[in-house]
């Protein structure tokens, strides 16, 4: 990457310049063949500028950024037809703090590798709800290492079932996509007490879902 810095990226340090070039080297490497260089980079850019705005912590901002640019990446190949036919779903609320990313976590553990969750929000948080992070750690999923996200046009045209949770009319519409709209008591502000109930009417569904989708659950 020769030009990491742009005239609308805030000043990067030496430190982050060498980690975005890392993560970039990275992403060249895993999507070879598939995407040109330019279009490689410009995602880790935009990705970076997503989180640059409100990020506490500068020095994390290349890795999520590349972990961002990597999700977005895979969904724009699986709508150029790069894909393995699994099937793909995406859960979204309004902070991708709570019920998102339980749902997704839920997801991802009983399905493993057969489907895959990605999930995001309408006005992303800075971190994961903690009575959340708790909750499922009972269950023994760790959502801990999830960071809230915002979702893009290519990562909801990939998804084969849209799950909307409470963010109304700022969710994404595309024609001929399936939706499904879970209500759902937002965890904010709210105790692992009474997230529990939350997360078990998450998994409940996430279970039905995925008898749905013809993907037995692991357990």
């Amino acid at each position: 990457m020769t030009d990491i810095e742009r005239p609308d990226t805030p000043t990067l340090s030496i430190d982050q310049q060498l980690a975005l070039r890392t993560a970039a080297a990275r992403l060249h490497g895993e999507f070879d063949g598939i995407f040109a260089t330019e279009t490689i980079e410009q995602f880790l850019h935009s990705s970076y500028d997503q989180f640059a705005g409100h990020s506490t912590i500068p020095n994390f901002l290349p890795l999520l950024a590349e972990r961002f640019a990597r999700l977005r990446l895979r969904a724009l190949a699986k709508v150029e037809g790069h894909h393995d036919g699994k099937p793909t779903v995406l859960f979204l609320c309004v902070h991708n703090a709570g019920r998102s990313q339980m749902a997704m976590g839920f997801f991802q553990h009983l399905a493993g590798d057969r489907a895959l969750a990605w999930s995001g929000g309408s006005e992303p948080g800075h971190e994961i709800n903690p009575s959340a992070i708790q909750a499922m750690h009972e269950r023994g999923i760790n959502i801990a290492t999830e960071f809230p996200k915002p979702w893009t046009d290519e990562i909801v045209r990939a998804a084969d079932v849209v799950i909307t949770m409470g963010c109304g009319d700022a969710c994404p519409i595309f024609p001929g996509k399936r939706y499904l709209d879970w209500e759902l008591d937002d965890p904010a502000g709210k105790s692992v007490d009474d997230v529990r109930p939350v997360r078990d009417e998450i998994e409940r569904r996430v279970r039905g879902l995925l008898d749905e989708l013809g993907v037995p659950a692991l357990t």
